[in-house]
């Protein structure tokens, strides 16, 4: 199976001396991850968690909302030409009854920031086909203090960027800050799938207490597949872009952008932001 990071020579040049020396890199390979038997989707990850990948890459599809969909999940054979089994192959069964999509080049992948649709479609189709709705989640609301607290215990449990410096991470924690699972991967969405998807198999969805926090920015689709979860909160430490900001307005997601420290942004959803003390201070 792929390791999570590998070894490269490199030269190095500090101060003026160089010097040669290995490399520890994040590992990147590709995952095919196949519905029935029949190809869905390849996507560049770090190898580990492909289960929970395929899993959660499902549920942001939309195909499924629940754990006794899924019958089982395994490796099928993607053997190099020395016959080496590359572990690069998933395939996702869906238990009896479980609708299956349409798979085809043409098909429909409404919920995926590639799938063509753009502004109101793309909102629409979120907000119609999610199976965990925000608005029917229990409240939840959170201090600033909390939020600002959350980056700092994201960035202690990345166990693999400390050793490579080239993974995102997205972790859940609870409403009192709790770190209730991380995951580290070459692509940010990856590392969302592999909480929710991680969360889908020990049957703990929706995530609707809890708050979504991603090491770079918050995207559309990371947007995307914290409603299709039933998160209801999504932090991140860059910006947002503008369509992650309407996704938000549109399903009642709260969104927090350019976490750092005691700063930062609430661009939807603050009424589960905690903002009385704050604002009167300020």
């Amino acid at each position: 199976m792929g390791r999570v990071t590998e070894r490269r020579r490199t030269i190095r040049i500090r101060d003026g001396a160089v010097s040669t020396r290995p490399d520890t890199l994040v590992a990147e390979e590709p995952l095919e991850i196949r519905l029935n038997g029949k190809p869905l989707a390849i996507t560049m990850r770090t190898p580990g968690d492909d289960f929970a990948l395929a899993a959660g890459f499902l549920v942001s599809e939309g195909v499924i909302g629940d754990g006794s969909e899924v019958q089982g999940i395994v490796y099928c054979a993607g053997a190099t030409a020395d016959g080496v089994n590359t572990y690069n192959v998933v395939d996702v069964k869906l238990a009896p009854g479980v609708p299956v999509p349409d798979i085809t080049l043409e098909r429909n992948v409404y919920t995926t920031s590639s799938c063509g649709l753009c502004g109101k479609a793309s909102l629409d189709a979120v907000r119609t086909t999610t199976r965990h709705p925000i608005a029917d989640a229990p409240p939840v609301r959170v201090e600033p203090a909390l939020l600002a607290a959350l980056p700092d215990r994201l960035r202690a449990a990345q166990r693999v960027f400390d050793r490579t410096g080239g993974l995102h991470a997205a972790a859940l924690f609870s409403e009192t800050g709790e770190l209730l699972d991380v995951r580290e991967d070459v692509g940010r969405h990856n590392a969302v799938d592999k909480l929710v998807g991680r969360a889908l198999t020990d049957r703990r969805l929706p995530l609707s207490r809890a708050i979504l926090l991603v090491s770079g920015r918050a995207s559309f689709e990371l947007a995307q597949k914290a409603v299709m979860a039933g998160i209801p909160m999504l932090a991140a430490v860059s910006a947002p872009s503008s369509l992650a900001v309407d996704l938000a307005a549109e399903t009642g997601l709260t969104l927090v952008g350019f976490l750092r420290g005691p700063s930062m942004n609430v661009y939807a959803g603050e009424h589960r932001i905690a903002l009385e003390a704050t604002v009167g201070r300020g």
